[in-house]
């Protein structure tokens, strides 16, 4: 049976299965040879405070006015069941279902006047994670993309990675940049949309670089020199050798990547102690985030990660008590704090978000209904503030009342700690100039 996940209709898909034939056939050095093409074409170096990004997508639209914009003195009939609490940091409160990001409140910016026009899953879903509002003329890619192209990655890592395939694929790739900077998913539901109903001993695997159970190292050395004798043979046929020789160079990173120690490790999640284990908790959500702090230590430039079931229509504050706060509060409170021990969070940009808010209104079936033009998100480390809540909200938490933000100035912010000017532009497989972010403005109150 196919399960839906919220009022549009979405439904969950199974990650792809790739074979050994896949591994070692056209698909991943095509991938990276068309990187490599759009690199060669605009190659970056960026002065950067930020290295890496962990993006938390809380899918569905998250009642943010019941979590970091809480209103308990607003009217019967807008405000939630929650009360507020005081947090690590000065004058912030966030709802009381929310304890252990409280304690590192003091370490994150919380935006409470980000605001849009768009309150529909899907358009709202690319608007948050491309900064660009979307257009029927044009396939924006999302940020992880841009990071892919933008960032330089080591020899063997992967740049992009995500855990969760958003909106049956019409977010979170690679748009106009092309196939080159789509992102290495990981195979198995380690978080996401149903993740609140998953496996919870499920196994990683990323797609095009993960072995298949039973495929060996010394096999694919085997396969690997049956094909060179293959392109050995194509080359005395070929006068033009250029082909052949880019794909074997190719190939040869996706070797590389199979190979990859680093990458490998980052998915062992049993060399952690089980006190860290531990501090992320028992979620569904825990696993992908803690690989997610391993992979960003191996030098993956952006994870995407995720928790699904915020489209709350009926017994909004039930689902937040029972199921969706306890998922996300402890986990990612313990992903702030492991970055910032390791010394880590100054190099790492964590953002939670979703595609909108919710009605400051509560509907007949205790529930709330799309609402984009008041929301909030989070961002912690990357040398964005620490301790500060940034814009605020009307009494009733209808719309934004100071230094309203939208989601392009957000990741306009993000890429100008990352070293990337949001007015760069950059050319797309055809040869067209695009701006990275039309509209989007870097928010320097954010910036420490």
């Amino acid at each position: 049976m196919v399960l839906r996940t919220d009022c549009e209709g979405f439904h969950r898909r199974d990650f792809l299965q790739v074979g050994a034939a896949g591994l070692l056939g056209l698909s991943l050095p095509s991938f990276l040879a068309a990187e490599a093409q759009a690199k060669a074409a605009n190659s970056v170096e960026p002065k950067a405070k930020a290295k890496s990004v962990i993006l938390v997508w809380l899918s569905g639209g998250p009642a943010t006015i019941d979590m970091w914009d809480n209103k308990p003195e607003a009217p019967e009939g807008i405000r939630g069941e929650f009360k507020s609490i005081d947090t690590s940091a000065k004058g912030i409160q966030f709802a009381e279902t929310l304890p252990k990001m409280a304690a590192v409140a003091n370490k994150a910016t919380v935006v409470r006047s980000l605001y849009h026009t768009i309150p529909s899953h899907g358009p709202a879903t690319v608007f948050m994670t491309t900064g660009n509002k979307p257009s029927a003329a044009l396939q924006y890619p999302a940020m992880g993309s841009i990071a892919s192209k933008m960032l330089p990655t080591d020899l063997g890592i992967p740049p992009y990675v995500t855990f969760i395939d958003m909106r049956n694929g019409l977010a979170g790739n690679a748009g106009y940049l092309g196939t080159g900077y789509n992102p290495f998913t990981i195979e198995g539901n380690a978080g996401g949309k149903g993740a609140d109903k998953a496996d919870k001993g499920a196994a990683f695997r990323l797609r095009g670089i993960t072995l298949p159970n039973g495929f060996t190292l010394d096999e694919l050395e085997k396969r690997d020199q049956l094909l060179t004798k293959f392109d050995d043979k194509f080359r005395t046929l070929d006068k033009n050798n250029e082909l052949v020789d880019g794909l074997d160079t190719f190939h040869k990173q996706a070797i590389e990547i199979l190979r990859s120690d680093k990458t490998k490790k980052a998915f062992n999640l049993n060399e952690e102690s089980q006190k860290t284990r531990d501090a992320y908790g028992t979620s569904t959500l825990a696993p992908a985030a803690l690989a997610a702090r391993r992979l960003v230590e191996a030098g993956v430039r952006f994870v995407t990660l995720g928790l699904g079931g915020w489209d709350t229509h009926q017994k909004t504050f039930d689902a937040h008590k029972s199921r969706l706060i306890p998922a996300l509060d402890g986990t990612l409170a313990a992903l702030i704090a492991d970055l910032d021990q390791r010394g880590m969070l100054d190099s790492t940009i964590v953002m939670c978000a979703g595609e909108f808010g919710r009605t400051p209104k509560i509907n007949k079936n205790a529930g709330r209904d799309h609402w984009a033009r008041s929301m909030a998100c989070v961002i912690a480390g990357g040398g964005f503030k620490r301790g500060y809540a940034h814009g605020t909200t009307d009494a009733s938490g209808m719309a934004p009342a100071t230094d309203p933000v939208t989601p392009d100035d957000v990741a306009a912010t993000v890429f100008n700690q990352l070293g990337i000017k949001p007015d760069t532009e950059i050319q797309s497989p055809t040869g067209r100039p695009i701006q990275l972010f039309r509209e989007g403005k870097v928010q320097d109150k954010m910036i420490a």
